[in-house]
């Protein structure tokens, strides 16, 4: 694939990421979930397919952008540290579980919301300065097995899909 291409679909990659994440602010899952920031994570299904379909590096250039401009689109600095320290956590559990046979999308995405959460968690602490923050992982870790489900099955139906296609 040429530079120009790489460059391009990249680019598209981090456009449908950034609206994956927008949209997801309509959806009202605290009224099932009531833990404070608790979302679907519908935009790793785009670092999902990069991971799966090009490679971790791609991945990491569509994730790190799609964080920059999501936080300059309404999220703030505060939503930039959360969304970047819990992104690449979850990129990088994501990239080691991929080499792992025994994992399959599903397990990767699942691992991949739980260090997500674990991330955010962390960041948390920090900001807080506190430990107490801490008892929440529990539960966002058992949210993490049902978002990182439903995120590991959308991508799963996307590789499916693009399986023929040569990018």
């Amino acid at each position: 694939m040429s530079k120009a291409k790489q460059i391009a679909l990249c680019a598209v990659m981090v456009a449908l990421a950034l609206v994956l994440s927008y949209t997801e602010r309509f959806i009202p899952l605290q009224m099932l979930v009531p833990l404070p920031g608790v979302k679907l994570g519908l935009a790793n299904i785009v670092t999902l397919v990069a991971l799966y379909r090009l490679s971790p590096k791609h991945a990491f250039l569509i994730l790190v952008p799609r964080c920059i401009l999501g936080a300059a689109f309404g999220g703030g600095l505060t939503g930039l540290l959360f969304s970047l320290v819990g992104g690449l956590l979850a990129l990088g559990v994501m990239t080691i579980a991929k080499g792992i046979k025994f994992f399959s999308v599903y397990g990767v995405s699942i691992l991949g919301a739980a260090a997500h959460n674990l991330g955010q968690i962390l960041t948390s602490m920090v900001l807080m300065q506190s430990v107490y923050v801490g008892a929440y992982l529990p539960y966002f870790l058992a949210v993490a097995i049902f978002t990182g489900f439903a995120t590991g099955a959308a991508c799963g139906g996307i590789l499916r899909v693009l399986q023929g296609v040569k990018l």
